[in-house]
């Protein structure tokens, strides 16, 4: 048993605990051995609902032989994608140099300073369709390694500079609204005008469909809602969908939607649970966000990171064969594997979509699934001297550090249950994260005794000192930044939004509820950065065009005042699409105000009577307290 795998907070290391592989964590610890003894690390990287990692793991790191031949010319490290996102976006980028079918499980070696000089994925266990087996790779790179080393260090040496060169980024002016009309006409002109969702033109039938869910909910919010609605309609009637535990699989393999991929990841399912909701398809919210709470929702509160795509049936390791039964047999059944670690910022996604899901549908629990995560994440993936952490499992806290995804896509989090729960404590801690992150002083407000978020009682704005951001660049990972890896490339929004867009987002979050201007300001400047390759590429930054969005537009807030969330006044407002939908009490209102969230301030009940307050493009209409006015 390999004790330093097998105490890791990542369910795919556990997994791999057994193999006779001399694995290494992540961790300066390897390098420093690979130095020692002047040999290339082997870096495979990969996650635990991988179909294809499983097969090479079962085919070649539970070979004692080649385990043999990894101890013996080379220092091996296994690292999962899920727990280590900037691990995996720098050696992707690397290995991008030398093979263009990209993916996992990724193979990368490196020079004992971390510069990859060789890459692939997936190697057989014997030569097959053109591909060497994983014996004749090990002994070429070795043979490199030790009879070509100046060849092998220039090779590394040009990979550096090629990736210093792509990650140069230079901003630009925010784009205008004229801009991301157009943007969002180019990203709907990809729809599919046979099967729904998005597919080049002349993508014949073995052509792979990804949901996409931030590209969609750009083109909802840019008003191209018929494209957005049909892709829906698609994809909820296809076998893409589970409609026996609700959800959707990571893809499908063809481009009608059939012969899914089966896995069932959580950053999926959270962004589609927003873009339903805001289409209107209440339905599908519904179904998505009953397999978030009754699948994979742990007894810590927080969300698992996916349900794997294989499962045993009679003996055999079956991928799909669970998911191909009807209810009456999949109660037979054992159920795929759940891969139980709580990543914070998917965790953050999730718990924005619930949030906003038990508010629009008055769906109390919900909203209390959201909160229960919010307080487990709260609990488990902060250190004690306040920073993120990427990730826990059964209370095991991850050595890796939290990245800007983590620290974006959390704080909108907590925003989102601010609103929907009327308790200022989660937008207090929301504001606290993405000040630690940024390196801003953070404020320390007295704890609530038996809760996991911070006191209400915080000074206001004008009197919280420095809010001035320690500039911010590079990777968060220390091994990366001690190596001297060039900056990470442009970002791309695929299935959920990429580090910038994330921390765009949640510092908007915060600028919506009334934070601050210089909130508003910082997110601006990230989508400054970003806005020539978003609006070149729309279809891959949708959540960074979203962001842009919001930027070139007015919000628009709805508060409502009550003392019951379920009179007839708030259930009209449920209705109203808005950037901001919040219940509150009077006392709730006073207390976000107190605490320097502007938004609630003179937020009253008017005659003692259920009020709203609606504002819109900088400009607050008279409150009503008649539904009927409110539209």
């Amino acid at each position: 048993m390999n004790e330093r795998l097998a105490t890791s907070a990542s369910p795919y290391l556990r997994a791999h605990a057994t193999n006779p592989v001399a694995w290494y964590p992540w961790g300066e610890e390897a390098f420093a051995e690979a130095r020692r003894r002047d040999v290339p690390v082997f870096v495979s990287i990969g996650y635990s609902t991988c179909h294809w990692c499983h097969v090479m793991a079962r085919e070649s790191f539970a070979d004692p032989v080649i385990a043999a031949e990894l101890a013996d010319g080379f220092v091996s490290v296994k690292v999962d994608r899920e727990e280590h996102p900037e691990v995996d976006e720098a050696y992707l980028a690397a290995a991008s140099a030398f093979t263009r079918s990209l993916g996992w499980p990724l193979s990368v070696f490196t020079t004992p300073d971390g510069r990859a000089f060789f890459a692939g994925t997936y190697f057989p266990p014997e030569p097959r369709g053109g591909m060497p087996s994983f014996t004749q790779v090990l002994a070429a790179v070795r043979q490199a390694w030790t009879e070509r080393r100046e060849t092998v260090d220039a090779a590394a040496s040009a990979v550096v500079e090629a990736l210093a060169e792509a990650g140069k980024t230079s901003a630009s002016d925010l784009p205008t609204a004229a801009e991301l009309e157009d943007a969002a006409t180019r990203a709907a002109s990809f729809e599919d005008p046979e099967f729904g969702g998005f597919a080049g033109s002349g993508a014949d039938a073995a052509t792979p469909k990804f949901p996409m869910a931030p590209a969609l909910g750009f083109l909802h919010a840019a008003g191209s809602t018929d494209v957005v609605t049909r892709a829906l309609a698609a994809m909820a009637s296809s076998p893409l969908c589970d409609d026996v535990d609700g959800g959707f699989f990571r893809y499908a393999t063809r481009r009608d939607w059939t012969e899914p991929h089966y896995e069932r990841m959580l950053t999926d399912n959270a962004g589609l649970l927003d873009v339903a909701l805001d289409a209107g398809r209440d339905d599908l919210a519904r179904s998505i966000a009953g397999f978030l709470t009754g699948v994979l929702q742990q007894p810590s509160g927080g969300f698992a990171a996916a349900q794997d795509s294989e499962s045993w049936i009679e003996g055999a390791r079956s991928e799909g064969g669970y998911y191909r039964a009807d209810a009456a047999g999949r109660a037979d059944l054992e159920p795929p594997a759940i891969d139980g670690k709580i990543v914070t910022g998917w965790n953050g996604l999730a718990i924005r979509a619930l949030a906003r899901a038990g508010s629009r549908l008055a769906e109390p629990r919900f909203v209390e699934a959201a909160r229960w995560a919010a307080d487990a994440v709260l609990e488990s993936n902060i250190a004690d001297d306040g920073r993120l952490l990427r990730a826990s499992l059964d209370d095991i806290p991850s050595r890796a550090a939290g990245t800007a995804e983590d620290a974006g896509l959390l704080t909108a989090g907590l925003c989102a249950l601010a609103a929907a729960t009327g308790e200022v404590a989660y937008a207090v801690a929301a504001r606290d994260v993405l000040d630690t992150f940024l390196g801003i002083s953070p404020l320390v407000p007295e704890p609530v005794e038996g809760s996991n978020v911070a006191s209400a009682s915080v000074r206001p704005l004008d009197k919280l000192g420095d809010r001035t951001p320690a500039p911010r660049g590079g990777w968060a990972d220390p091994v990366l930044k001690a190596q001297g890896t060039p900056d990470p490339p442009d970002s791309s929004d695929s299935d959920h939004p990429s580090g910038p867009s994330a921390l765009a987002l949640g510092a908007l979050a915060l600028w919506l509820l009334g934070a601050g201007q210089e909130f508003r300001e910082w997110a601006a400047d990230i989508v400054r950065a970003y806005t020539a390759r978003s609006l070149a590429e729309p279809l891959s930054h949708g959540s960074m065009l979203e962001a842009a969005l919001l930027l070139a537009r007015g919000p628009r807030h709805v508060v409502v005042v009550t003392d019951d969330p379920e009179d007839a006044l708030s259930q009209r407002a449920r209705g109203l699409p808005a950037d901001v939908l919040a219940f509150v009490t009077e006392a709730q209102a006073r207390a976000f105000s107190e605490a320097g969230l502007s938004l609630f301030e003179g937020k009253t009940r008017a005659d003692g009577r259920a009020t709203a307050y609606d504002c819109r493009d900088f400009v607050c209409r008279l409150p009503v307290t008649d539904p009927d006015e409110l539209g």
